[in-house]
Formats: C-alpha cells, sequence, structure tokens
C-alpha cells in the first residue's frame, strides 16, 4: 500500500500545489515548519545509508568535478542568455542570475533519494558545491550583472550542518546499529519523505501565491527553460562522459536544483524584491519537476 502510494507522489504534489494555490491561509501558518522538514526527510534519508556509501563516492572525484564545473558554467549562462531572449527586465535577469550562480540545494539530495539515484553522491555534491559557492558565487554574480554580492558564508554552512549533515550521519549510525531492522522498513521512511515534500512545496506556494497570481506569462517559462536546461545537459554531458544511468540522473538532479532560497536571501539583501522573485518561483518549480522526474525515474528499471 505505501509502495502505491509513494509512486504516486508526483500527483500528490501537484494536487496538493493546486489546493494550496486556491487556499493558502491553510498551509501559510505551517512556515516554521519548512526546516524541521527537511532535517526530517535528511534524516529518511540517512537511515538508509551506510558509511560504505559515502567511502565509495570519495572514490569518485571526477564526477563530483564535472557536476560542480556543469553547475557554476552553465546554469548561470544559461540564466543569462534566456533571460536575454525573453527580455526581461534588468531586476528579473539579476533574480535569474542569482538562482544560476548559487549552489546545489538540499532540494537535490531529497529528489535524488526519491529518484532512486545515487544518495551519498548528490549530498557529497551539495557540500562541495556549496563550499565552493562562498568564492564563486560572488563573482558569477559580477560577472554576468556588473555587481558583487557578498555570500553568508558562515550562516551558509551551518545551515548545512544543522540540515543535510547532522540529521544524515544520525541516521547513518542507527542505520549501522539496527539494519536488520530498519531495512524493512525502508517504505515507510520514503513514504515520510514523500508528505514532507509535498506539504514544503505547498507551503512555499501559499507563501507565494500573490507573487504567482502577478506572475508573466515569460518569466514562467524562462524559469521552466532555466530549470531544464540544468536537468538535460547534466545528464546528457554525464552520459557522454559514461557514467552509468544512477549516476547520470544524481549529476542532472543535482545540476538542474538550485538553492533557490539563498537565491531570494541575497536578492532581498542586495537588490529588489522584484529580484527576488526568479528565486520565489524556481523554489516552487523545481520542486514540482523534480518530484515528476523522480516519479518516473523511480519506476524505471535500472540497466
Amino acid at each position: 500500500m505505501l509502495k502505491k502510494i509513494t509512486a504516486l507522489f508526483p500527483i500528490w504534489a501537484i494536487v496538493f500545489s493546486i489546493i494550496a494555490y486556491i487556499e493558502p491561509s491553510i498551509v501559510v501558518d505551517f512556515k516554521s515548519w519548512i526546516i524541521p522538514l527537511l532535517i526530517l526527510i535528511m534524516f529518511c534519508m540517512g537511515i538508509t545509508l551506510k558509511v560504505d556509501d559515502f567511502k565509495r563516492v570519495l572514490k569518485k572525484p571526477k564526477i563530483i568535478a564535472l557536476t560542480v564545473g556543469l553547475q557554476f558554467l552553465i546554469m548561470p549562462l544559461a540564466a543569462f542568455v534566456i533571460s536575454k531572449l525573453f527580455n526581461l527586465s534588468d531586476e528579473l535577469l539579476v533574480g535569474m542570475v542569482l538562482v544560476g550562480a548559487v549552489s546545489g540545494g538540499t532540494a537535490s539530495n531529497v529528489i535524488a533519494y526519491l529518484a532512486k539515484a545515487d544518495v551519498a553522491l548528490s549530498i557529497t555534491m551539495t557540500i562541495v558545491s556549496t563550499l565552493l559557492s562562498i568564492l564563486i558565487t560572488p563573482n558569477l554574480t559580477l560577472l554576468y550583472v556588473g555587481q558583487t554580492v557578498p555570500v553568508p558564508a558562515f550562516s551558509m554552512l551551518l545551515s548545512i550542518l544543522k540540515i543535510v549533515f547532522v540529521p544524515v550521519v544520525v541516521g547513518i549510525i542507527l542505520n549501522h546499529f539496527f539494519h536488520k531492522y530498519i531495512e524493512k522498513r525502508h517504505d515507510l521512511f520514503a513514504f515520510f519523505s514523500i508528505v514532507s515534500i509535498v506539504f514544503i512545496i505547498g507551503i512555499i506556494i501559499g507563501l507565494n501565491q500573490s507573487k504567482i497570481a502577478t506572475i508573466a506569462l515569460p518569466l514562467m517559462l524562462a524559469i521552466i527553460l532555466h530549470n531544464f536546461s540544468g536537468l538535460l545537459s547534466g545528464y546528457y554531458i554525464s552520459k557522454l562522459f559514461g557514467y552509468s544511468k544512477k549516476e547520470c540522473k544524481t549529476v542532472a538532479i543535482e545540476v538542474g536544483m538550485q538553492n533557490s532560497g539563498l537565491a531570494v536571501v541575497l536578492s532581498m539583501k542586495y537588490f529588489t524584491a522584484l529580484s527576488a522573485l526568479p528565486g520565489a518561483i524556481f523554489s516552487i518549480w523545481h520542486n514540482i519537476s523534480g518530484s515528476i522526474i523522480a516519479g518516473y525515474w523511480s519506476k524505471e528499471d535500472e540497466h
């Protein structure tokens, strides 16, 4: 029963998104739940992982370097080119570039888990890109929009420790000591993750309902195209390098899904409220597109 419910999670994501959009009052009061729910998802991931998974990943520095390279080359460039093609205003262009210039987000780890990609690899990629973004994000912003933005390095690292590292490590430790008991309940952890991600998407939509209502079609199309440019280039470029399907899925998800929440914060702090709109919409869209892709990939047989 749980497997059937889990397999339909893209539909739950879309249905709950529509409900949250029509009646945002249902979800907006749960804004403070976003981080605890992310922590729960990371714990559910960690409890399905072993220390050996990370040892194996660290023997693959090339794929990590390829992913981080694609992320910081393709995503900001695609954001700039797409913004120009759609003739977006300077403020929206700044917001698009910031979405492209930030690191991978924790949402990519969740989607990698649901898509049956390589979760340990995804987490490692996110951590590496986040650490590098401290130097790279301000310089990419300067290159594309002519203004540098300070990246809150210490607060970002604390967020990663709190949201990703600690719950994953606690999960791994529990899996190590209670492996036989936990192995039989993997479906339950996947179910908790899906309920959590669907609820998070709903909260984000509810909080941004008024912005979505006024959004112009060109911006929405630009955001969708930006997301797909990362997903497709990540998948097919890694495939060209001869990586397995599981690894290609992981790279695609990592490149296509950004730390858009950070992009919103940087936009609000250093630019304008309007420049934060692409990040806010990207937050919603990449969770929905990621959920649909994960739903499709999780049902595919591994080759």
